[in-house]
């Protein structure tokens, strides 16, 4: 899509999810948006790029019903992550019809920072307008994550699904590039030969030359106003 693209939902289908299935998506096809098996909560962390701490009020079941969404933006061509966040925001509003506000809190966050001695990673050659691509694994207690075409606050939104606290970028790094991390998060199923990659504190320091440092910062929370479950389509 046209970087001063604002799309919107040319039509859009959202019901409750099998309470079978197991698997959960985003995907982007092009126009074509699917989100699968989500909780409004998901979608409020991925749409507003935002911590669970920073969602403040909402009743329950946003935290446990699950929903698939599925539509066709209003805007030829692929959006970019800033444009799919702006369509997750808007259907949150269409159909679950969304209020909120915001408000300064002092929470526990994350400051992302570059190490001693500089990044490690590499500039992306790929075209700077182009969309980042995440891929991820786990195995033995391990994780690895994938990104290339990233810049740091994309990859500071990678972070909020692994920690528990908002992640502020304070990198100063204004490049896109293509790095790989691999930490451990289950120490009790991980090797024990030695071989087993660092905590994700260590490993993004020692692997990328950043540092992630747990601080107290007033900071933006969403205050939840309104929400409903979606009426018929």
């Amino acid at each position: 899509m046209a970087k001063d693209a604002d799309p919107d939902w040319d039509v859009v289908t959202v019901h409750p999810s099998d309470p079978n299935r197991r698997d959960a998506t985003f995907d982007i096809r092009g126009r074509h948006i699917i989100v699968g098996n989500r909780t409004v909560e998901t979608i409020l962390l991925l749409g507003f790029g935002i911590q669970k701490d920073q969602i403040v009020g909402g009743p329950d079941w946003i935290r446990s019903e699950r929903f698939d969404a599925d539509g066709v933006a209003t805007v030829e061509g692929q959006p970019d992550m800033k444009q799919f966040q702006m369509m997750l925001r808007k259907l949150l509003v269409e159909r679950f019809g969304l209020v909120t506000h915001r408000e300064q809190r002092e929470l526990p966050v994350y400051v992302l920072t570059v190490a001693k001695g500089g990044p490690k990673m590499e500039l992306s050659k790929s075209d700077p307008n182009g969309m980042q691509n995440d891929s991820d694994h786990q195995n033995r207690g391990q994780r690895t994550i994938e990104m290339q075409n990233t810049t740091m606050d994309g990859f500071s939104m990678e972070l909020l699904l692994n920690t528990d606290r908002p992640v502020v970028n304070e990198t100063g790094l204004t490049g896109r590039y293509d790095l790989a991390l691999t930490w451990t998060f289950d120490e009790s199923n991980a090797p024990t030969d030695g071989s087993a990659a660092p905590s994700l504190f260590t490993a993004i320091q020692e692997q990328m030359g950043l540092k992630l440092e747990a601080v107290k910062r007033m900071t933006d929370v969403l205050v939840i106003d309104k929400v409903e479950r979606p009426s018929a389509n």
